[in-house]
């Protein structure tokens, strides 16, 4: 969760690769009763915990997910709204002001006195805003008193905002500052010019933040505008957890829904097209070449999801042991780290591969990078390595649920995304079940190398040839800028 504090929302923000999971290391144990705030919450090994998930509606039109869990005196709150930066039209930027500007005020309370509100009754507070979605989150303690004050004060936030013109102004000056620092990293720079080059006139293409000449040009207006016409009950999926019972959920369910306007249930955004197969170049001055590559991927609810998420792990899903580290990191010192993913979301969202590399060594790289994928859309993960994945998953699985923070995170993504309820334990079983054919065949059916994107970053200078596999070492490998 965010806590109003981080602000981590402030500065030009790319989506990361999304995993499988959304796990939070935050572990619960039990409390004596006389909690007077969250930080007092100790914490424990996860343990595995079986979701009884309830569904309903409100009436007003949100969809409400419930999981009743009542090891702690507390509950956590996840608003999620079709009101991410897809859906800024020709103000890019005004989804991610819009949600940062929800608690720098309402009547009678200022930024400040906002957070000093939550804080005094124990309450965290967050919000962010992506690419499909904006994202507002509260948990509180259970005792009455408490909660009433945080819950009141979150449904003002939500559906009063006065959005004060200091704070306004603020906020434009820090993503502007932003934008200058995006500048001088490369790193921002290639992540930009991947979704561009990627994504065309798609929503997905431009920057969550927008850009110098949106945010200049944005007025309050255009965040009313865009308030009102995404920010109500039927745009709203309701996640809770805790110690709560049903009827108390729905109690909440209705006041946030019923805050709200009911408005409509905006349209899924259009499919993008494939953009050609190309390679694009930005010179920066660096030792380093930072290189991402890839295509168009799936979507959250592909029916070949498990298939690809476990064939991904094994190809270069962020451990030593995947293909990609291997070879590229292991057996030729080209890199620290290289890591390939697929960021799913609503419509398609990218495959990609990214790493860092001594710039004289980037087209080998890029070659070698191609032949271990295509070696392995040919041949397929060996039995082993789908065994020693899946035995991973499971080891990891017991994070997924093992606090209301990280259950509350998939109980949104499961009401956005309209997963089935029983998503978390059958993909457990579809993991266990997968066969070393069908994660070949999934991978193959969504990966082509000649279809990638090739985006560079970095000094042109003139190319080597790649260590052999006994040559590797720390004096070619890359180091992050």
């Amino acid at each position: 969760m965010t806590n109003w504090k981080k602000k981590a929302w402030v500065l030009p923000l790319a989506m990361a690769c999304s995993l499988p999971f959304i796990s939070n290391s935050y572990a619960e144990s039990e409390v004596g009763a006389k909690v007077q705030s969250l930080s007092h919450l100790s914490q424990s090994a996860p343990t595995v915990r079986h979701l009884n998930i309830e569904e309903w509606r409100t009436s007003a039109g949100s969809k409400v997910l419930f999981v009743e869990a009542h090891d702690l005196p507390m509950f956590d709150i996840q608003l999620t709204f079709a009101a991410g930066s897809s859906r800024d039209g020709n103000k890019p930027g005004v989804a991610l002001l819009t949600n940062a500007m929800l608690n720098e005020g309402v009547k009678g309370k200022d930024v400040t006195e906002i957070a000093k509100t939550f804080e005094g009754v124990g309450a965290d507070f967050g919000n962010g805003s992506y690419r499909d979605m904006a994202i507002v989150s509260l948990r509180s303690l259970t005792e009455a008193k408490k909660s009433q004050v945080a819950l009141n004060l979150l449904t003002d936030v939500i559906s009063a905002p006065t959005f004060p013109k200091s704070s306004f102004d603020r906020l434009k000056d820090q993503l502007l500052t932003g934008f200058e620092i995006d500048k001088k990293t490369p790193n921002k720079i290639m992540t930009k010019a991947f979704y561009d080059k990627l994504y065309g006139d798609h929503p997905y293409a431009h920057n969550i933040a927008g850009n110098p000449e949106s945010v200049k040009e944005m007025t309050i207006k255009d965040l009313e505008s865009f308030y009102k016409k995404t920010y109500t009950a039927k745009n709203l999926v309701i996640a809770i957890v805790g110690d709560l019972s049903k009827k108390q959920a729905k109690e909440i369910a209705e006041k946030i829904s019923n805050s709200l306007p009911k408005g409509e249930v905006l349209p899924v955004i259009a499919s993008p097209i494939p953009a050609k197969a190309g390679k694009y170049h930005t010179e920066f001055t660096s030792q380093q070449m930072h290189i991402s590559m890839g295509e168009l991927g799936v979507t959250r609810n592909d029916p070949d999801y498990v298939a690809l998420s476990v064939g991904n792990q094994i190809l270069g899903g962020g451990n030593l042991t995947s293909r990609l580290m291997k070879e590229v990191r292991e057996r030729r010192g080209l890199t620290y780290g290289i890591y390939s993913g697929f960021s799913t979301m609503q419509v398609a969202g990218p495959f990609s591969i990214g790493l860092q590399t001594r710039a004289e060594m980037t087209e080998g790289s890029i070659g070698l990078i191609k032949e271990v994928v295509r070696d392995y859309l040919a041949k397929g993960p060996t039995q082993q390595e789908l065994d020693d994945t899946k035995r991973e998953i499971a080891g990891n699985f017991p994070l997924v649920n093992a606090s209301n923070s990280s259950i509350v995170g998939q109980l949104g993504s499961i009401g956005f995304y309209n997963l089935p309820l029983d998503y978390l334990e059958d993909y457990m079983s579809k993991v266990q079940a997968l066969t070393v054919e069908q994660v070949k065949t999934a991978m193959n059916k969504h990966i082509n190398v000649d279809d990638f994107i090739i985006v560079t970053v970095g000094p042109t200078v003139k190319q080597q040839a790649l260590p052999t596999p006994t040559e590797g070492d720390k004096k070619v490998m890359g180091a992050p800028n």
